[in-house]
């Protein structure tokens, strides 16, 4: 009896080796097309299992020849597949793709893959990280800018400046206006100036999947600004599940935001709608005086009719909020909340300096699958901007008593003191002790559409072409916000006219109703800008290499007219300039060789010719600048090797980016000279902004970038990365200085009609001449930069994270005044190093058969003191310790 038993032992053991084999495939992110490493996969009803690594591949030996498997992995859907092996065989399965859950942000319908130029659209490697939508909407929400979940990626910082939607990014050392912000391919950086204003796009964090910011060179096709590098934002569609959630949020200083969102499915006719509504407040982010309040609203409605996907959406954030701007050091050191643009009128706190703006977005995806081997993609958007930026006007501030701040800093403004002043005053203008809030408006109106036809010759070539034409016109102009018991405003218009109406800075009122031509003041244009662009890139790709050729070209025209220009009799009149017409171009190549699965690197080299922003085109509002702007140039290569081993995962970049023949701006104030009288100099004593601009600058920004992700298991993830940048300028470049008073330019024969606000004389060579900038640090970037950051999932439910950033080598604003009067022996200031910790956490939990989500996230963990970025007037603190919570109920 035991021989028998034994012997059936060693047949179901031989039976059992004999049916084993192996299954494998690759896990796919169903948002962003991408591999997802680390998801679990295990064979049902066994503990026998595996996790992807971070290419999204496993392989998972299994001891039956039939069975099903069941791939997992946080924030996304369970997936099953079967398998069927053949004894000692592999089996591939293939790709398996996983959808997000109901309970985050939408599956993506339609979002014009074709012009969103991700990195995972093309073989050949850049530098690149990508942010799922877990990260984004664990802690980018909320009181948090948006470029804040950027931050832990190589070269990227960013200036959490103090108002809510102010802050400024960083990328290799070039600032926002030097980088390309893409949302579904469509271009949002200002077609005026490359700027970009974060308070446009509060609702961001709660309608993105994804963002990719792809450093230097990159792999859109386009021709933009992309000198820096460009960051794709990949925003939320049409589900194809039914669900939603509400959430209330609340935070530091009274902040507080509540959010309802709903899918309604894709039904069987192939249509479904997404819709997501959010209201938020607060009295103060962090300084004194920088209330806020708003609204984001998103809708998107989508199709799927055969072999084509249609998605429709709209998008909009109205806001408010008070700003604080730089103040002297000594000041912003002793006092790191004061800010002291605000004040109380009549019981209720208003500020100088208040943004307010609405830009509803809207964009209209096709994307159509002609055939296996060919797609179009195409994305036609239009964008509405109204709103501005208030500010002083007149000579008749008056502040409470002195606080005794250091630095000369007075107390708030008294707006209730200007009230009594100005009753007694009545009708005011620019040159007496009048005092209103003015608004400089800015309202414009944006057309565009990208399309883009891509097509494989075999699975060796490839290639892609398409067009980029956009369609800008805007107009600019001040209006009267409060008079403060003033009976009107005169003598602010070339025809002398006296205003008496005022304008609200609600957002939403703003959209539909400012001043006419007959009530605005100070100045009064409009520009266009019509631009059209044609791209075409090349591939070629095996397993091991690839290599690719792209080239784009574009047109760009520009043309301002001025209503309030003045004839030879010195009356009122509209003059329009010369349209003057820009070509630009880039350029790009690159290579790649795989050694094998683990080991790969890549080299990648372009140079750009792009036009000037519109702004340095003109030197009047209707003239075009003498000796005309030139295109700026430049060129870049860089260079990366590629590190995936099972869980772990090392990139390494190197870089070089010329930056030639470069425009540069720099703004500033003088006051008056006193000696002369009212009567030819009727601003006497007033303080005057300038800005003083230089031509053919050259930068150079080198650097290494090294990054690293380890999943030690389900439950801990690992990063960490470094950035060493050499940032400098090369060479001597001319430089000349700009009156805002008329947009015209001082000549030095104008030096000894004006002093400093210290009330210095100004040197010789003030206003125009030639400053020797070689070698000097670019300022406002830390050049040194690390970072550790990991993420523990205590329970299936809870998790926890903390990410450390520090930061040196950060140097002080350059003031070409400066640099000229102490020549060779000028030295840039290097500011103290910082390092900032963050925390954040989440428990998802279930209540009465009801899923919650709790999260909570703290910023500047340690209160940490630093200087974040510097100007002309100051320095700006970072933010204190902020915090948020939430609760989410997912239905």
């Amino acid at each position: 009896m035991m021989r028998k038993l034994l012997l059936m032992a060693l047949f179901l053991t031989s039976a059992t080796i004999f049916a084993q084999g192996t299954i494998t495939g690759t896990v796919i992110d169903s948002e962003m097309n991408a591999p997802l490493p680390g998801a679990t996969v295990v064979v049902v009803g066994t503990t026998n299992g595996t996790t992807t690594d971070f290419e999204g591949k496993f392989s998972l030996n299994v001891a039956t020849a039939t069975g099903r498997i069941e791939i997992s992995f946080i924030g996304f859907e369970r997936r099953s597949a079967n398998f069927n092996v053949a004894s000692g065989q592999t089996q591939d399965l293939g790709r398996i793709v996983l959808t997000t859950d109901a309970d985050a942000l939408s599956e993506i319908i339609v979002i014009g893959r074709g012009v969103m130029d991700l990195e995972e659209d093309r073989r050949t490697p850049i530098a690149v990280s990508t942010i799922t939508k877990s990260e984004i909407q664990q802690k980018a929400v909320g009181n948090v800018e948006f470029p804040e979940l950027m931050k832990n990626v190589p070269s990227v910082y960013v200036s959490n400046q103090t108002g809510f939607g102010d802050s400024q990014m960083f990328l290799r050392g070039f600032d926002q206006t030097n980088t390309a912000f893409l949302l579904n391919g469509q271009p949002i950086n200002g077609m005026e100036d490359g700027k970009m204003y974060w308070s446009n796009w509060a609702g961001m964090a709660d309608i993105a999947n994804a963002v990719q910011v792809q450093r230097g060179l990159g792999s859109s096709k386009l021709a933009i600004s992309s000198v820096g590098g460009t960051v794709n934002i990949v925003s939320k569609a049409t589900e194809r599940n039914e669900g939603g959630f509400a959430r209330t949020m609340v935070g530091n200083d009274s902040f507080l935001k509540g959010t309802v969102s709903y899918d309604s499915g894709l039904n069987d006719n192939g249509w479904g709608f997404s819709l997501m509504l959010d209201h938020w407040q607060a009295h103060r982010k962090y300084r004194q005086g920088t209330q806020g309040s708003g609204q984001n609203y998103f809708l998107s409605i989508g199709k799927l009719l055969g072999d084509h996907n249609f998605n429709f959406l709209v998008f909009g954030a109205p806001q408010q909020h008070m700003q604080a701007w730089s103040q002297p050091e000594e000041t912003a050191r002793e006092f790191r909340k004061y800010n002291q643009h605000w004040g109380v009128d009549q019981g209720e706190i208003i500020s100088e300096r208040t943004n307010f703006y609405h830009k509803p977005v809207m964009n209209f995806n096709w994307d159509w699958d002609i055939s296996d081997d060919s797609s179009l993609s195409t994305v036609a958007y239009a964008s509405f901007g109204r709103g501005g930026g208030t500010g002083p006007r007149g000579r008749g501030r008056i502040r409470e008593p002195d606080y005794n701040i250091a630095g000369g800093i007075s107390g708030q403004i008294d707006f209730d003191a200007i009230r009594e002043a100005n009753a007694q005053i009545g009708l005011g203008e620019p040159r007496n002790d009048g005092y209103i809030r003015r608004a400089s408006m800015n309202n414009h109106q944006w057309f565009g559409v990208v399309s883009n036809y891509s097509h494989d010759f075999n699975e060796n070539w490839s290639m892609n072409a398409g067009a980029d034409i956009r369609f800008y016109s805007g107009d600019h102009f001040r209006q009267v916000i409060d008079f403060f018991g003033l009976t009107g405003w005169a003598n602010d218009r070339p025809d002398g006219r006296v205003v008496t109406e005022s304008f609200s800075i609600n957002p939403w009122k703003t959209f539909f109703t400012s001043a006419d031509e007959n009530e605005r003041i100070n100045y009064d244009y409009s520009e266009d800008i019509n631009y059209q662009g044609a791209f075409s890139q090349i591939e070629y790709g095996t397993d091991a290499f690839s290599a690719f050729f792209q080239g784009a070209i574009s047109n760009q025209s520009y043309q301002r007219e001025d209503r309030f220009a003045r004839d030879a009799n010195g009356n009122q009149t509209t003059k329009e300039s010369e349209k003057t017409n820009k070509t630009g171009y880039n350029l790009k190549t690159g290579a790649a060789y795989n050694f094998n699965d683990s080991h790969s690197i890549f080299a990648n080299a372009g140079f750009y010719s792009r036009q000037p922003f519109l702004d340095n085109i003109f030197a009047a509002t209707a003239e075009l600048a003498t000796p005309a702007v030139e295109n700026e140039e430049i060129t870049g290569i860089e260079a990366g090797y590629k590190l995936t081993e099972g869980n772990f995962k090392l990139n390494v970049n190197l870089y070089r980016t010329e930056w030639a023949n470069r425009f540069v701006a720099n703004g500033n104030v003088i006051a008056s000279y006193e000696g002369q009288d009212e009567e030819n100099n009727p601003i006497l004593g007033q303080e005057i902004d300038i800005s003083r601009e230089q031509t053919d600058v050259t930068q150079i920004h080198q650097g290494i970038e090294i990054d690293g992700q380890y999943r030690m298991s389900n439950k801990l993830r690992l990063g960490a990365y470094v950035s060493i940048g050499d940032w400098k300028y090369a060479d001597a470049t001319p430089y000349r200085t700009r009156d805002f008073r008329d947009n015209t330019f001082f000549t030095n024969a104008d030096i000894n009609d004006y002093r400093t606000r210290e009330g210095e004389t100004l040197s010789p060579n003030f206003f125009n001449g030639e400053v020797n900038l070689d070698g000097v640090e670019i300022s406002n970037a830390p050049q040194t930069s690390f970072g550790i950051n990991g993420m523990y999932n205590v329970t299936n439910g809870f998790k926890i994270g903390l990410d450390y950033n520090y930061f040196t080598r950060l140097y002080d604003f350059i003031d070409v005044a400066d640099v000229v009067a102490q020549g060779s022996s000028y030295e840039t200031t290097e500011l103290d190093g910082y390092g900032v910790v963050d925390f954040t956490t989440a428990y998802d939990f279930n209540f009465g058969g009801n899923k919650f989500v709790l999260a909570a996230n703290i910023y500047n963990l340690l209160n940490s003191a630093y200087i974040s970025q510097t100007d002309a007037f100051g320095v700006f603190y970072g933010l204190g310790r902020t915090w948020n919570a939430s609760l989410k109920y997912n239905f």
